[in-house]
């Protein structure tokens, strides 16, 4: 059975772009144009992944994201935002509710199917029980609404920013974040302290997540990854 593809954007172009190169892929794709239909297609149609424009009429991206992650029929459905290039805080906030990746635009047909392919590959083959406000990686459990890390069931004492830190990385395992997107993550836009504190608080963060902190990887030049 073909994998389907919802795609949850307002511009006729870039939809017809999306569904004929998807198409020609082998998905099988289903568009709507504003949040009030992908609501209503994603707990109907259960798509195996959700192309979501951040900008759409009626309900924009960001409050579909954070719906469709917090009601259990919809929980399990990777999403990958389409951003444009100025909405990094928004990008951010998006990762944070749960998105599993995003893509700025204007992007290419093929960065599309690559993003789609490592973010399915990513995703569980099965519904996960767990509750859509909790991560867990290999023994570490992130709960996002009470901002609590636990190891082997032991609270890790972290900081409000290596809380967001570690967030970033597991909401997107494997994906490359340079230190100016960490740091509008912690700080916003309007911070203009140097590149070297984000190394600093990487480093704490390391060594208070002890083993686990040694799948933090430095991408030299570029900035930091959660080894996948």
């Amino acid at each position: 059975m073909a994998t389907k593809i919802l795609i949850v954007e307002d511009e006729p172009d870039i939809v017809e772009l999306l569904v004929y190169n998807l198409d020609q892929a082998g998905y099988k794709t289903e568009a709507v144009f504003n949040g009030a239909e992908a609501f209503e297609s994603a707990k109907i149609q259960q798509p195996d992944l959700v192309l979501l424009d951040l900008l759409l009429p009626e309900v924009d991206g960001l409050e579909i994201c954070r719906t469709l992650k917090r009601d259990p029929e919809t929980a399990n459905i990777p999403i990958i935002m389409l951003t444009a290039k100025g909405e990094a805080i928004d990008r951010i906030v998006g990762l944070e509710l749960g998105a599993d990746d995003y893509i700025t635009k204007p992007f290419s047909p093929r960065e599309v199917i690559l993003r789609i392919r490592a973010v399915l590959r990513r995703a569980p083959s099965t519904p996960s029980n767990k509750p859509a406000n909790q991560i867990q990686i290999d023994g570490l459990k992130i709960d996002l609404d009470r901002h609590q890390v636990f190891s082997e069931g032991h609270v890790i004492d972290l900081t409000a920013t290596e809380f967001k830190i570690l967030s970033l990385f597991a909401h997107s395992p494997g994906r490359v974040f340079t230190r100016s997107i960490l740091m509008d993550a912690v700080w916003g836009q309007e911070y203009y302290g140097i590149e070297r504190t984000m190394d600093t608080h990487v480093s704490r963060l390391r060594r208070k997540l002890k083993q686990f902190g040694e799948r933090i990887e430095t991408v030299h030049g570029v900035g930091y990854r959660l080894k996948e």
